[in-house]
């Protein structure tokens, strides 16, 4: 029989919690407030503690605080139970290391499902043995991503700078419990690697599934977010589940969660309250546990505080905690163990036996340049100078001018008689510029064609609507904006 401590200075709460305890299998203790709760725990070492954070003497933070400091009771889940939702005071909780918050008025179902994944976790946090000692700030923490499709072996991810330790550092804390994050950045930080770090980091046993909720159409993200039942649309000839319900248990990544159309933000917005989603056509919501993460590189906060494209209630939701992603150019640490990884990864990808390593020249060039285009851009200038490079060492030369020229213009590119001219006396260069710039221009063409509307364009192109987006981000094409 679980024990769990109850500090509620309500009479009236304290009293229905121990009897929802008591009726559940549960071992209820009781405390009036912080002072009384602190000894409590101490004396009866609980297997988890619900705690309300106003309260008469000490508050809940407190309580936290207090028993964080002790060995024997710093292990022990902790749960705050709260009138209010401001984000400010979540986001205290969290540090300060407690596993779930709950609102007042809360219900039976949110109570004990909390109670039960707490106590989940915990038991298997204690059945497993220890991790190993955490690297030393000043040294890389190389973590490790699943092979993307078609790639060869896992792929690695290096963090030297301190600023990311110190983010990675928060999010293994924030990770144990259920609240939403979500993630800001630059276009190209690596937001989706922060995402994977905080499911593996989480314990939850369901899978990771990750959306670019720029790359689909409003019919098509419905369907792919939700599912569909069989019927409930030309060309649905069977039932099919969403992401939602394919990640139970386990972790949603909505990239670009600022693309959302405002119909698909109310519908998502039902399955963060109600942890229940509704399958296009479908009669009856399915439960789920479903941990959220979104991210974005526009300012919804401000969108959603001024009326625009963005709900303000969807915003709270998804940003009970919020971690921003400094962008490369801030982070200049991270630039050589990066281009070392990419160098191997790039060099085993096009089948080459030798590794070339980068001179000094050229790591200085990389060193001095904004990288507006983050990692992202780092993989592809890496990519590229690999393909170029036949000996042993990459050479400013195998860089694109535009880098060693010194100029980092944010979105800005050269023009065409520019790109021409680069590298001439690498004919292999001077082609890769010629039909990089051709394809561009080819896109943009297609955009004016179709007056921005990004699916027509795509269908132009004979290429699919996540390709478009793709090759937008990779040329520094500006996207029409959605008219709303």
């Amino acid at each position: 029989m679980n024990k769990v401590l109850v500090i509620e200075d309500d009479e009236g709460i304290r009293s229905n919690v121990l009897d929802l305890l008591e009726a559940e299998g549960f071992e209820g203790i009781g405390a009036v407030d912080g002072e009384s709760g602190v000894a409590l725990a101490v004396q009866q070492l609980p297997d988890l503690v619900i705690c309300d954070i106003s309260m008469p003497g000490i508050d809940g933070y407190e309580v936290l605080e207090i028993l964080s400091m002790k060995p024997t009771t710093a292990a022990i889940p902790f749960v705050f139970l709260s009138a209010r939702a401001e984000r400010a005071d979540v986001r205290r909780g969290m540090a300060l290391g407690a596993d779930d918050y709950l609102t007042k008025p809360f219900t039976r179902v949110e109570l004990l499902d909390a109670i039960r994944v707490r106590l989940q976790r915990s038991q298997r946090s204690r059945s497993t043995p220890a991790a190993a000692e955490a690297p030393s700030p000043t040294s890389p923490q190389v973590l490790t991503r699943p092979p993307k499709p078609g790639a060869r072996g896992e792929e690695r991810v290096v963090v030297a700078d301190p600023a990311m330790q110190a983010l990675f550092g928060q999010l293994e804390r924030v990770a144990r419990g259920p609240i939403s994050v979500l993630i800001l950045g630059e276009t190209g930080v690596g937001k989706e690697i922060v995402a994977e770090q905080i499911h593996r980091a989480s314990g939850r046993r369901g899978r990771f599934v990750a959306l670019n909720c720029a790359a689909l159409t409003e019919t098509l993200l419905e369907s792919e977010l939700f599912g569909h039942e069989k019927g409930s649309f030309t060309g649905a000839v069977a039932a099919k589940e969403g992401l939602f319900e394919s990640a139970d248990g386990g972790t949603v990544f909505l990239d670009e969660v600022g693309e959302l159309p405002l119909g698909t933000q109310v519908k998502l917005l039902r399955v963060l309250e109600d942890h229940k989603v509704m399958r296009v056509g479908g009669r009856e919501a399915r439960k789920i546990d479903t941990r959220f993460i979104s991210a974005t590189n526009r300012d919804i906060e401000r969108e959603a505080a001024q009326g625009g494209g963005f709900r303000q209630d969807l915003y709270f939701r998804l940003s009970g905690m919020t971690f921003e992603v400094p962008p490369l150019r801030a982070r200049q640490a991270d630039i050589s163990p990066l281009v070392d990884s990419f160098l191997a990864s790039s060099a085993r990808a096009m089948g080459r036996t030798h590794v070339p390593t980068l001179s000094p020249e050229a790591l200085q060039v990389m060193l001095s340049y904004g990288w507006p285009g983050n990692i992202r851009e780092l993989r592809n200038v890496i990519e590229r100078a690999v393909l170029l490079c036949d000996g042993s060492q990459v050479e400013p030369e195998h860089l694109p001018s535009k880098l060693v020229d010194g100029a980092a213009p944010v979105g800005a590119r050269n023009e065409p008689n520019a790109e021409a001219g680069e590298d001439e006396g690498d004919p292999r260069a001077r082609l890769l510029g010629q039909l990089e710039e051709l394809d561009r221009q080819r896109i943009i063409g297609a955009l004016a064609q179709c007056a921005g509307n990004q699916s027509k364009a795509a269908e132009l192109l004979g290429i699919s609507r996540r390709t478009l987006v793709t090759r937008l981000t990779d040329y520094d094409v500006p996207r029409p904006r959605k008219r709303v």
